[in-house]
């Protein structure tokens, strides 16, 4: 790619985000649109609604930026919980990094780069040359300045181990302080149980309720079976859909919109007043609601929440093998309430165990699959291809703005369209898995996208042109560092484009919110319905956090072969900070919390992106003729993962459960709380199924928001 190309695509997306950052400034400052842009905030009653117009609300400010800027990370960690906190650590830690980068990459490896003669230069016509010439591969063959390059490697690869060890460490002290401090929570006493075994003689329940008895006398509280309700929950959606479709017929001022017909799409049956017939069925779904609730009875699954009264108590249990045989009395942490992933439930071992196979087949697919739009982006990369496989666009292709918006925008755009789709079916294909909390489904959808992403954008991208059809790679593991540096520097700047195309532009468009901004203003439009209910969304980790962490592959692979791409990451980490920190402090509420176990991805993923940085180095010295250089950095790969190793097991275990010290400390400090009785007697509904509530279908007429299902006391 030409200079002039990149500064296209530059340009464009420069454009869009100063657009969607002008545009969200003027409308935040807009009453009505306080439910997009503040929703966290109306929802917590803390909106100041101000009718009177001033022209203040028509000029764009920056003044957002600095109440993101401002709150301390107390603040952050009370309103966004630890998650939050952890989040924004992640573009804290990328910013240390390549800020460090950028001084040695701009200052001193980018001029050595430059000043190399082994690409072709012409100095008259600058904004038509390759942009190689900024990368190693200008460097001459042999020369002693790229023992400058082998240094960077050593002093890059030492300073982000030492803030990787930093992070963790300060995260580990953040779980431990976050959750010594933290109330009692269901979760810390409870167990979840599964295949329960049968007995001939006793209910399932029975059976639990005798062997946590007998093995537990001293610390077994209370236990709760789980059901299959999956059928309940179609009701509820029902009616929920229907309640709504109420409200707004009640609403409209056109009395005509409250008559049709109801028959095949509308088009038979004679006309009826709708509002009483969807009542009609409201009445319908809540019999067929009770008397499915009243079919479980006796029914449970072989899963239950087992309670204690003590967290050292349920620790013990979640240790423990508890039967003789190794399918039986199956234990792990129970999620909090509120995280619970009901339809699990459904599924039996064998299910579980087929659906996990049924997942792998289906990433694999989806990965092949994916090989489709990654070609055509590469095809448009590429001028004199494009021309042979379209001969007819010959003409409009020796368009010079046409070729630049091609070859600099349009791939990485492509990409990126197609790359949104891959979050929400990962979603799906972890939610098929067995997994008991939708926080748990989150981070399994976070490890895939994370992998697809970098498989399919940075390896498939970057060995498409030379060595994707080369099977023998992976039978001759010795020539991955010489391949990986043949194809890897050459898509540099394909990978700075869509830094800018998909980074930038992605995260300014984060503030805008287009599509619950479009469905606010329609919804304005066609229901006159005021103060309704509304959920406050929550951020979506398994699609932002791959993209950070892949942004920081970026950063991390190409910090020696091309540091041309730091300024872009500088300027999408800063933009990230201060537009993250801004919606989770407005915008967003978590819905679950999980103590930051999502800092071990980014551990993971910044060690996995420096060795193949260094595997690349290794090939790139190789191909450079300095074989002692090449040596010299082999031992570099085994170090990095020696640290990682110690990392694992000096900061992993604090992830993966809490220490019995704390444990007793707060158990000892909960025997002396006056409440603890209330939280006891509590504790033994609190993982009851909401589909088991006792239903009633509201048909209120005098209020548009009365409660669609209301617990019965």
């Amino acid at each position: 790619m030409i200079l002039s190309a990149l500064l296209t695509s530059v340009g464009i997306n420069f454009g869009l985000c100063l657009i969607y950052i002008t545009l969200y400034s003027i409308l935040r400052k807009q009453p009505v649109n306080a439910e997009v842009y503040a929703p966290r905030i109306v929802a917590e009653g803390k909106y100041d609604q101000r009718s009177d117009f001033n022209l203040e609300r028509l000029l764009p400010s920056t003044s957002w930026m600095m109440r993101a800027w401002h709150p301390p990370e107390e603040e952050l960690l009370m309103r966004a919980g630890l998650d939050g906190v952890v989040f924004m650590r992640i573009f804290i830690f990328s910013l240390k990094m390549f800020c460090f980068a950028g001084v040695i990459g701009l200052c001193v490896l980018l001029p050595i780069n430059y000043m190399g003669s082994q690409i072709f230069i012409d100095f008259s016509d600058f904004t038509n040359k390759s942009l190689e010439s900024f990368s190693i591969s200008n460097v001459n063959d042999g020369s002693k300045r790229l023992w400058i390059h082998f240094g960077a490697v050593y002093a890059f690869t030492a300073f982000v181990c030492y803030l990787l060890y930093d992070e963790y460490n300060y995260i580990s002290l953040k779980r431990l302080a976050f959750y010594s401090s933290s109330e009692p929570k269901p979760n810390e006493f409870t167990v979840l149980v599964r295949g329960i075994p049968k007995s001939p003689t006793d209910t399932l329940s029975e059976t639990v309720e005798k062997f946590f008895s007998e093995f537990y006398p001293s610390t077994y509280l209370s236990h709760y079976m789980v059901f299959h309700t999956s059928k309940i929950w179609k009701l509820i959606h029902e009616g929920d859909a229907l309640y709504k479709r109420i409200a707004y017929l009640k609403s409209t001022k056109q009395r005509s919109q409250r008559f049709g017909r109801v028959g095949f799409f509308g088009l038979c049956r004679p006309k009826v007043d709708l509002v009483e017939y969807y009542e009609k069925k409201l009445d319908d779904l809540e019999e067929k609601t009770r008397t499915q609730q009243s079919l479980l009875h006796g029914k449970e699954l072989p899963a239950a929440f087992v309670s204690f009264k003590s967290r050292i108590g349920a620790a013990v249990v979640l240790q423990i093998q508890q039967g003789a045989k190794p399918t039986e009395w199956l234990t792990e942490r129970a999620p909090e309430p509120r995280d619970t992933y009901w339809p699990f439930f459904s599924a039996s071992f064998l299910s579980r165990w087929i659906g996990n196979v049924v997942v792998v087949i289906a990433c694999v697919v989806l990965t092949i699959l994916f090989f489709i739009p990654v070609l055509i982006v590469q095809g448009l990369t590429n001028l004199n291809q494009l021309e042979t496989w379209f001969p007819f666009l010959t003409g409009i292709l020796n368009i010079t703005f046409v070729s630049q918006v091609i070859t600099g925008y349009l791939p990485s755009l492509i990409l990126k369209t197609f790359l949104q789709y891959v979050p929400p079916v990962m979603i799906i294909l972890s939610s098929i898995q067995g997994y008991v909390a939708r926080s748990q489904i989150e981070k399994s959808a976070c490890n895939k996208v994370l992998w697809f992403t970098i498989w399919n954008v940075f390896f498939a991208n970057a060995l498409s042109g030379s060595v994707l059809y080369r099977v023998n790679i992976f039978l001759e593991p010795k020539e991955i560092p010489n391949i990986l540096a043949v194809a890897v520097p050459v898509q540099a700047t394909f990978f700075i484009t869509y830094v800018v195309t998909s980074g930038w532009t992605n995260t300014s468009s984060e503030l805008l919110r287009l599509m619950p901004l479009i469905y606010s203003y329609t919804r304005r439009i066609f229901s006159t319905e005021s103060g309704e209910d509304f959920e406050v969304p929550s951020l979506s980790y398994s699609s932002v956090i791959p993209s950070i962490l892949l942004f920081g592959l970026f950063g991390i692979t190409y910090f020696v072969l091309s540091p041309l791409i730091l300024p872009f990451l500088l300027v999408y980490f800063c933009q990230g900070y201060i537009v993250y920190r801004h919606q989770l402090l407005n915008v967003y509420s978590p819905k679950f919390e999980t103590g930051g176990e999502f800092w071990p991805i980014v551990h993971n993923s910044t060690i996995f992106s420096l060795v193949l940085m260094q595997l690349i180095v290794v090939g790139i010295f190789g191909l450079k003729k300095l074989p002692l250089a090449s040596s010299l950095t082999i031992p570099l790969p085994i170090i990095t993962l020696l640290f990682n190793s110690y990392c694992r097991k000096r900061f992993l275990p604090v992830f993966k459960g809490y220490p019995a010290e704390l444990m007793i400390k707060k158990d000892r400090r909960d025997e002396n709380a006056p409440g603890k009785s209330d939280f006891h007697e509590k504790l033994i509904t609190a993982y009851k199924d909401p589909a088991l509530q006792p239903i009633q279908f509201s048909r209120r007429t005098d209020s548009n928001n009365a409660p669609l299902l209301a617990s019965e006391s």
